[in-house]
């Protein structure tokens, strides 16, 4: 099964790229046009950015118990960047990429959950704070439009959704059981058709609901622990703000910092709250209809475009689509059990255990 799984992502990812061969091309044509140097600096800080990703799921892995290094998590999280895009599953999809590799590796899958959760939250409000400043931004030029007040609306519902299931399993694990217990009836009256049986474990949904309250009780018990995964969320959020700065260079265009938050802004947002895979072709668009009203020439602010999502967006799917291999062909939990890994075993650590 785990096989048919990794087959079928992967056939994803073929038709993904086989029907986006065109703005592959475009982005490649684009990097050709600026100066090299500039747009090397910024393939770099994406990097660093990424990092920095795996720094933030490293903070929460440890505030709840559980110890990693930050280039494996990072290499995760390119996976479910990967796999979010090519299933067009959003950021449920990131997260069950997450319990998935904790469950090969014998880790608590609650805990594990709690985590993604935790980071997807950070993402959303860090996200929220700079789309803030943006919109701001976009006010004082009169550039704002009903489509960036309803995108950024989604985008606090997301979050709040998200909070909402974590309080829930804080306060009423016995209530949160409920509502994966009947989600999962529904899902299980849909797929019983066609499976001839059921799906999904109800009585596992009631266990999870009960392990994920332990786990948010243990991030309780070292709220400061809470403290670096925000920093560090904002941290990344100012690395990819650079990655934009950087274009602008790579092609001589004169800026403002108004205009690189409005841009991230608007980046983002349709990133996330869009009707395409990860807003391609969308998002390049809205970059370019935006830059333009803010007085750069249209064919500058296509390449800018084109250049700042060549680096965060296909990158990124590169990078996911080698880490994906990675972590999907690594070792079972009886393999490393058995003391077979290529890998080194994870550690349990209480949250104020030292490095």
């Amino acid at each position: 099964m785990r096989k048919l799984i990794l087959a079928a992502v992967f056939l994803f990812a073929v038709l993904f790229l086989v029907t986006r061969t065109a703005d592959i091309a475009q982005v490649a044509e684009t990097f050709r046009r600026g100066a090299p140097h500039w747009l090397l600096l910024a393939i770099a800080v994406h990097l660093v950015s990424i990092l920095s990703n795996g720094a933030v799921l490293r903070a929460l892995y440890r505030a709840l118990g559980l110890k990693e290094g930050v280039i494996r998590l990072a290499m995760l999280w390119c996976s479910a960047a990967f796999f979010t895009t090519v299933t067009s599953s959003g950021g449920w999809g990131g997260m069950a990429v997450f319990v998935a590799d904790g469950r090969k590796r014998g880790l608590p899958g609650a805990r594990v959950t709690v985590a993604s959760a935790m980071y997807y939250l950070y993402d959303f409000v860090t996200a929220l704070l700079v789309v803030g400043v943006g919109l701001i931004v976009l006010i004082r030029r009169g550039q704002l439009d009903p489509g960036e007040v309803l995108a950024t609306a989604v985008l606090a519902v997301y979050a709040m959704i998200l909070a909402a299931w974590l309080i829930l399993a804080w306060r009423s694990p016995e209530r949160l059981g409920r509502v994966l217990t009947s989600g999962g009836s529904f899902i299980n009256h849909i797929v019983r058709p066609f499976l001839r049986r059921d799906y999904l474990d109800l009585v596992r949904a009631r266990a999870l609901a009960h392990d994920m309250g332990a786990g948010v009780k243990d991030l309780r018990q070292s709220p400061e622990g809470l403290i670096l995964p925000i920093a560090l969320s904002l941290s990344q959020k100012a690395l990819t703000i650079a990655i934009l700065f950087l274009c602008f260079l790579a092609f001589s265009q004169p800026f403002s910092v108004g205009t690189l938050i409005a841009g991230y802004s608007l980046g983002i947002l349709f990133t996330i709250v869009t009707p395409t895979p990860a807003g391609i072709g969308f998002v390049e668009g809205i970059l370019t209809l935006a830059f333009t009203g803010f007085g750069i020439p249209v064919a500058t602010s296509a390449v800018i475009a084109l250049a700042y999502r060549g680096i965060t967006l296909w990158l990124s799917l590169l990078y996911g689509l080698v880490a994906f291999r990675w972590v999907g062909l690594g070792p079972k939990p009886q393999e490393l059990a058995a003391g077979t890994q290529q890998t080194r075993p994870i550690e349990r650590v209480k949250p104020d255990q030292p490095r």
